[in-house]
């Protein structure tokens, strides 16, 4: 009977990579029709890179800005293949990379790439900027929650310093990154209020958690800060800019405020109060912190809705209709 070394399966998947793949690519910016299947060649590697064989892709708000014509510095190539996080397997490997190997599962966030992003069959990503998926995550949970998970991860830990007993609005709750903040504020011992909209995102920020959810359009914030404490809470991640002032209201003195770059509109500064901007950053120490609060939190990753690759254009149009909760993913391959 014959066997088989792990050196042998490496190879075997090194050797089934094909020189073209299908992805979902713009060939000019615009609605999400722009989004199209194309037939792309697979990217090449340089020595720090490895390539995965995409399983799932995330889908966010941060795509559609780029669909639109967003780019954060200089200017795109076409066709654009979009996409900053997404898991799958690795299919090969720079001539320098120790940390993965061939065959490892993993989960990556790689902003604005330039070799292409994730609604693609294989993805080229710096190795520092994937990790192995932590054992309680599915391939398709993994897809969807690298860049909301170290940017709410980021958020709490490094932007706030949330600490055990403080309280902690979470603004914009039912989210991509309000849903997994949520979740960080309760592991880290904080009392956690949600905002949502309406009894479906109410319930939803309950599910997660929250010691309190509040309707961040019609409801009281101000009673609902004042059944924690009569000086105002400790601090808020604001993952949405509307409705945020009335928020801030309820933040007392040398309390601070956090929100990602890019929630709109930013908030107005007021004395007494630290307001901090910030964006997630991915590294080797950020996906080690990040894996260890995701198996401490025993997090939920909720996915709000799931897409095939071809589908990419009717998934950009679920996340413009709004109200999502959780997170969209493209099924890139099957299980």
């Amino acid at each position: 009977m014959a066997t088989h070394t792990t050196a042998d399966v490496s190879q075997k998947q090194k050797r089934s990579i094909s020189s073209t793949m299908r992805a979902a690519a713009l060939d000019r910016f615009g609605g999400p029709e722009a989004l199209t299947i194309h037939e792309l060649p697979v990217p090449t590697l340089d020595a720090d890179e490895i390539l995965i064989a995409v399983h799932t892709a995330g889908v966010g708000p941060w795509d559609a800005d780029m669909r639109t014509g967003w780019w954060p510095e200089g200017e795109p190539t076409f066709p654009l293949v979009l996409g900053s996080d997404g898991s799958g397997t690795v299919v090969d490997v720079g001539r320098s990379v120790r940390r993965l190997a061939i065959g490892d599962r993993v989960y990556s966030y790689s902003f604005a790439n330039p070799k292409g992003g994730f609604y693609a069959e294989y993805v080229a990503v710096a190795a520092d900027n994937a990790a192995h998926i932590p054992r309680t995550l599915s391939l398709k949970e993994a897809g969807g929650l690298a860049t909301v998970g170290l940017t709410a991860l980021q958020g709490i830990d490094n932007a706030l310093r949330v600490e055990r007993d403080e309280i902690v609005i979470v603004h914009g709750a039912t989210g991509g990154v309000g849903s997994l903040a949520v979740q960080f504020a309760k592991m880290r011992g904080a009392r956690a209020i949600a905002t949502a909209r309406g009894e479906v995102g109410l319930q939803f920020a309950r599910r997660l958690g929250a010691d309190e959810a509040v309707d961040g359009q019609d409801g009281d914030m101000a009673a609902a800060a004042r059944r924690f404490s009569s000086k105002g809470v400790d601090a808020v991640l604001a993952t949405v800019g509307a409705g945020l002032e009335q928020v801030i209201d309820t933040v007392r003195k040398g309390g601070r405020v956090a929100y990602p770059n890019g929630v709109e509109p930013v908030p107005k500064e007021r004395p007494g109060i630290e307001f901090i901007s910030y964006d997630g950053r991915s590294g080797v120490r950020e996906f080690e912190a990040l894996n260890e609060a995701i198996e401490q939190a025993r997090l939920v990753v909720e996915i709000a809705g799931e897409f095939p690759l071809d589908q990419a254009a009717k998934a950009h149009e679920r996340l413009a209709a709004g109200h999502v909760l959780g997170k969209i993913v493209l099924r890139v391959q099957p299980d």
